[in-house]
């Protein structure tokens, strides 16, 4: 398994915690084409607002048993006693504006599902469809925005959508493999190049 491997070249940013290791190894940069993936990933981020990804990638086990899976049409149906619940969840970030957040963000999912066919399908149109591969140098500074997320974080926003600045999308589309922001120096960078091509 790769994440037991220290001595590969990996990112900068990704550090020596085992659940980060895990984490850049196996999932960050690579394409999600699932429904329900791509939602836990948008619930995900916008509980990092204002924290480290690390926090929030320890209560992932918590946040999925909380949410019922990340299953959208489940969490549409929240209602006060659910907010109460969520918000004595010590797994879960407590903040109240977030735990709306994860509701309204469900049902307007289920919307643009209901409109598009798919998540997966109005979610990708904003790359075109194909993975952006920046191929940033190991001293290269890793982009906070970019147009595309800024077009994201726009339509997501005029629909309705909480916690969706173009910050989080941006975070959004790297961790769902929309685009490839290895390092050329980082092991996964060709892997992840090669599985998208």
């Amino acid at each position: 398994m790769p994440s037991a491997n220290k001595t590969l070249k990996r990112c900068r940013w990704v550090g020596d915690d085992p659940v980060m290791i895990r984490y850049h190894d196996e999932e960050w940069g690579v394409p999600v084409y699932d429904d329900r993936k791509l939602f836990e990933f948008l619930i995900l981020e916008g509980a990092q607002a204002g924290l480290n990804w690390l926090t929030v990638l320890k209560k992932r086990a918590s946040y999925r048993k909380a949410f019922g899976g990340f299953d959208a049409r489940q969490i549409a149906r929240y209602g006060k006693a659910d907010v109460r619940r969520l918000l004595q969840n010590p797994g879960i970030i407590r903040n109240r504006l977030k735990v709306a957040a994860a509701i309204i963000n469900a049902r307007q999912f289920l919307e643009v599902q209901r409109e598009s066919g798919s998540f997966r399908k109005y979610i990708w149109q904003f790359v075109g469809g194909r993975p952006i591969h920046h191929a940033l140098t190991p001293s290269g500074k890793i982009p906070a925005t970019t147009r595309e997320s800024d077009a994201m974080s726009k339509d997501l926003r005029q629909r309705g959508f909480k916690f969706v600045g173009s910050t989080i999308c941006y975070a959004f589309m790297q961790a769902v493999g929309m685009v490839n922001d290895h390092t050329r120096d980082c092991f996964r960078y060709k892997q992840v190049f090669r599985r998208q091509n």
